[in-house]
């Protein structure tokens, strides 16, 4: 089974409501932007300026992500020019299936791919790897399953699970649960192999974390660029306004 990936419709969210915040200001020194220092920030100049290149890639074909309320959300076929435009269309022309069996897939056109060809350089290399990279920890938890005594485990933990006049729950009590995952050795088993097979799985994709490290860096650089140039922009173009 090959289930389709929500994407889409994250990237949309996250598009639509990204608040312009962590953004790096220019060195006063040599005229470069000044890089922010934490993981948190960085990944949020990245993201900034991705929703910046969009938001204007889809002005320049009078649309937008943004609605002030549900009322005013588009109608059928707008929205479906909207998704067009920013996701692309037609067949995706990129595909990664992973070893969770998981298949991802995207479009080279679109304002989203645009926006990320110009922070990353390459978008094809960058989906790719950060598709892989994403799911390190869930390939890591498949073969956590394939263990023999962890897969013991958890029949012990279905079977602590299941009352005893009827079937299991789909979602059993959260105190049952874990309760059960101590009986059973399951939480224990899983705080030993999970760390090991993580590391295990990273060790292999080492070529994969490399280039995911490096177009980041990448972006992170043309991100803290151009919002430079739009921060020297916006100043001069104020500083004409008012004199």
């Amino acid at each position: 089974m090959r289930p389709h990936s929500t994407l889409r419709a994250t990237a949309l969210a996250v598009l639509a409501t990204l608040a312009l915040a962590g953004c790096a200001t220019p060195s006063a020194e040599r005229g470069t932007p000044a890089l922010p220092t934490t993981e948190r920030a960085q990944d949020d100049l990245i993201d900034t300026a991705q929703r910046v290149l969009v938001d204007e890639c889809l002005a320049r074909q009078g649309l937008s992500v943004r609605h002030a309320s549900a009322q005013e959300r588009p109608s059928g076929q707008e929205d479906r020019r909207l998704q067009g435009a920013l996701f692309g269309r037609g067949r995706p022309e990129l595909s990664v299936t992973l070893a969770t069996g998981y298949t991802v897939t995207a479009h080279t056109d679109g304002c989203l791919a645009a926006a990320q060809r110009e922070l990353y350089g390459d978008q094809r290399r960058w989906f790719r790897t950060r598709v892989v990279v994403n799911n390190l920890r869930a390939e890591a938890q498949q073969r956590m399953k394939r263990d023999p005594d962890y897969g013991a485990a958890s029949v012990r933990w279905t079977r602590c699970v299941t009352p005893a006049n009827g079937p299991r729950p789909k979602r059993p009590d959260t105190a049952v649960s874990a309760r059960c995952a101590r009986e059973s050795g399951l939480a224990r088993l899983r705080a030993r192999l999970e760390p090991a097979l993580l590391a295990q799985v990273r060790a292999e994709r080492r070529e994969q974390l490399t280039t995911y490290k490096q177009l980041r860096t990448r972006a992170l650089h043309r991100a803290a660029a151009l919002y430079a140039e739009r921060t020297v922009r916006k100043t001069e173009k104020k500083g004409s306004t008012s004199s």
